[in-house]
């Protein structure tokens, strides 16, 4: 089969290549699938790059352990393991698996679930991880409740398209902070006001958010602060950091000043579940949630892909597309 492979760590344009290499194996409890759709995220331009150096922990110290990178799939199954049930060859399904930027790959049955008809393969291939830190973020770590004030800097984004719309979904009153190019985009999702922050500091106006969930992350905490609620909740998500510890390190620093400043300071580690990925299908299903695909590439452009993903500018999600 044909894959995206990278043997180094580099600039994904020039580390990641379209290589002929085995199909993966079906063990008993898996299932292999077809891919027709893989979803692009920050981390996998971490992971290319290599930076930062914690994550070489996990990945390989001077060169990566995996070759094929990609962690969420839409697509046809090709054949399950004896042990499996709850799918059959030829089901469309949805999940997240690892090495999806690959013409086939091999998933466990608990980490797909079938694919809503209302979406499309590159629309489904982008919901899993991005829906579930932002499906997190508002229901479990906000407890966002109807009428609330919900600011979602970084709104224009893959999760921040998520974000938006399921605190609308809940009742919430949705501010959308994105650039001058995006604002158009950003009121079709539903937003009650749309702030330009090239014209624009959100920090400096007079209103006063419940939850503010951060993918920008360029504002001081005292900043942010000053335009929280009392008991307001602020979620810094931003994949940037330094370059050993990364996005870690911002984890870290928020988790130790938690316990000292007022409000909510929840930085958290997203994990997707089934429950949470039935859920987002539900949703897409009804109409609430509509995900946002802002750019496509051929498995053989991968790299320029997980390039765009990862220059904090791409519109809703990219998505690397298998014939």
């Amino acid at each position: 089969m044909k894959a995206a492979v990278h043997r180094d760590y580099g600039p994904p344009e020039e580390v990641v290549y379209l290589e002929d290499i085995a199909t993966p194996e079906c063990g008993d409890d898996e299932v292999l699938v077809r891919v027709r759709a893989a979803g692009v995220n920050w981390a996998d331009a971490v992971d290319e790059i290599g930076k930062p150096h914690l994550m070489r922990l996990g990945y390989g110290l001077r060169s990566p352990r995996k070759g094929v990178r990609g962690m969420e799939v839409a697509g046809i199954v090709e054949f399950v393991g004896q042990n499996v049930t709850q799918h059959a060859p030829g089901d469309e399904v949805f999940g997240w698996p690892t090495a999806t930027f690959a013409e086939f790959t091999v998933v466990k049955e608990d980490q797909l679930i079938p694919m809503p008809s209302e979406a499309s393969f590159e629309q489904a291939a982008g919901i899993p991880v991005a829906g579930c830190v932002a499906l997190q973020a508002v229901r479990d770590i906000a407890h966002t409740q109807p009428g609330h004030k919900v600011l979602v800097n970084g709104a224009s984004g893959g999760i921040g398209s998520f974000t938006v719309q399921i605190a609308k979904g809940i009742g919430a009153d949705v501010t959308g902070v994105c650039s001058t190019t995006n604002l158009e985009f950003v009121g079709s999702l539903g937003v009650d006001r749309v702030i330009d922050y090239t014209a624009e500091d959100f920090t400096l106006g007079s209103q006063r958010y419940d939850l503010i969930v951060d993918m920008a992350d360029k504002h001081t905490l005292a900043q942010r602060r000053k335009v929280l609620t009392p008991k307001g909740t602020l979620i810094p998500n931003s994949g940037e950091g330094g370059p050993v510890l990364g996005s870690v390190g911002r984890i870290i620093k928020a988790w130790m000043l938690s316990p000292f400043v007022g409000y909510k300071l929840r930085p958290f580690l997203s994990m997707t579940t089934t429950a949470d990925l039935t859920a987002l299908a539900g949703m897409t299903r009804d109409g609430a949630l509509r995900p946002i695909v802002g750019a496509t590439y051929p498995l053989a452009e991968a790299g320029a892909a997980i390039a765009h993903a990862g220059s904090g500018h791409a519109r809703g999600k990219v998505v690397v597309v298998v014939d």
